[in-house]
């Protein structure tokens, strides 16, 4: 027998939980804080016609892995090898599974057979593959796991996998988090909510419109088990984390912004007023745009979490900020950093700002909007020291014009030659 703390668990009948937990993990993916470190969760599922094994783990906990399976099958009693997502923490033991059991089938999404073969390599062409669809089977005799396509939850070939005679729902990342508990069962372990919510911020927000496609494909199934990849398994009302996905992908209070009306978020900081002055007057000559709401926002009187909300639900937004030693101040760079953690693309933005003896925060920070995808309509005035009255009238033209072509209304642009 196996050392206790390294056995499988059955999780439902002839399933088994074959995974590994890494409860010293601080931090996950260099990004993710994991303060109760994180499981690496893999499945076996036992039909009449053999074995599938659902996902692996990291390779270095390969070993842990190999004993836990070892003690629910034989490897020549493996049919079937399904990989839910190709990151290297669940597909970490995949080569050795497979130099082990090459008789094995392999079921991949179709967006996973270019990672599939990067990490198989020459030795591809050993094994049988299938690439997978919503709907399609893999037959175990007297049970059938069916795929559901999930992309981008949270990359491209990321899938669910459903045992439909218990009704179990092998989620992939889908509905995890980093918490590690060898209680295993959300019923048992410690109070995870922080870090699932955690999880989702950072995971799967800035794939909020996939998160609702994939819960109207997951609630019909009313599973009563979901197993994900990372932290405790649900089987304790596991639809209530269903909807809180769909909660947690819609905007808690309702948006006073009318669906008519765009929304434009003007943000600035500002060191001796001069920037203040000019956001003002951007400000101005936007809301004089019909159908269209502008807000003004001091980052020096705001944190920087809820300004990302409102930027995620926003249409357009604009940077104001003095350059300070040939940059962009920081409270700007930490809002655009946290960026990174919401839907981007396609939504307006744009720049503006004062300086004195450069000005290179105004470029910088339209480029760093490109980078998120974000279209930059115009190009943002740069004042020097104090804004004088000419200066000012030229940044309310701006936010007017911003606001024109967030609405649809953008006016045929004159052409000065000196620009050329």
């Amino acid at each position: 027998m196996a050392p206790r703390g390294q056995q499988a668990v059955e999780i439902a009948d002839d399933v088994h939980w074959i995974g590994a937990l890494d409860p010293n993990l601080r931090t996950f993916d260099l990004i993710l804080k994991t303060a109760n470190g994180t499981t690496y969760n893999a499945y076996a599922v036992r039909g009449a016609k053999g074995v599938a094994v659902i996902d692996t783990v990291k390779e270095e906990f390969s070993g842990d892995f190999f004993t836990r399976l070892e003690q629910v099958a034989r490897y020549e009693e493996i049919t079937a090898v399904v990989l839910n997502h190709l990151e290297p923490d669940h597909t970490g033991a995949v080569p050795e599974l497979m130099r082990r059991a090459p008789q094995a089938h392999i079921y991949v999404s179709q967006r996973g057979l270019k990672l599939l073969s990067a990490l198989l390599k020459d030795e591809l062409e050993k094994y049988v593959y299938t690439l997978t669809d919503t709907g399609d089977v893999c037959d175990l005799g007297d049970r059938r796991l069916t795929f559901v396509n999930t992309p981008y939850l949270h990359w491209p070939d990321t899938q669910c996998t459903f045992l439909e005679d218990r009704r179990l729902l092998f989620s992939g990342d889908v509905f995890g988090c980093h918490f590690c508990d060898e209680r295993l069962y959300n019923d048992l372990v410690g109070d995870f909510r922080f870090s699932y919510e955690y999880y989702f911020k950072h995971i799967m927000r800035p794939f909020k419109r996939y998160v609702l496609e994939a819960v109207d494909k997951i609630e019909p199934l009313d599973p009563l088990l979901i197993a994900p990849a990372h932290g405790p398994i649900l089987r304790d009302n596991p639809l209530d984390y269903v909807r809180s996905y769909r909660k947690l992908s819609n905007s808690y209070l309702p948006n006073e912004v009318e669906g008519k009306e765009k929304s434009l978020l003007v943000f600035y900081m500002s060191a001796y007023g001069a920037t203040a002055d000019m956001a003002r007057s951007v400000y101005e000559g936007a809301g004089e745009v019909e159908g269209v709401r502008v807000s003004l926002y001091d980052l020096q009187g705001g944190e920087i979490e809820p300004f990302v909300d409102l930027i995620e639900g926003a249409d357009g937004l604009v940077f104001g900020s003095p350059t300070i030693n040939g940059d962009a101040v920081k409270p700007v760079w930490d809002v655009l950093a946290s960026l990174i953690s919401i839907e981007t693309r396609g939504k307006l933005g744009g720049a503006f700002g004062s300086y004195g003896w450069s000005g290179e925060a105004v470029p910088m920070i339209e480029d760093r909007l490109r980078g998120l995808k974000m279209r930059v309509p115009e190009k943002g005035p740069r004042v020097k020291f104090h804004p004088t009255e000419g200066e000012l009238v030229v940044c309310r033209a701006y936010g007017r014009a911003l606001a024109e072509s967030l609405a649809g209304k953008t006016r045929p642009k004159e052409i000065d030659l000196a620009d050329l």
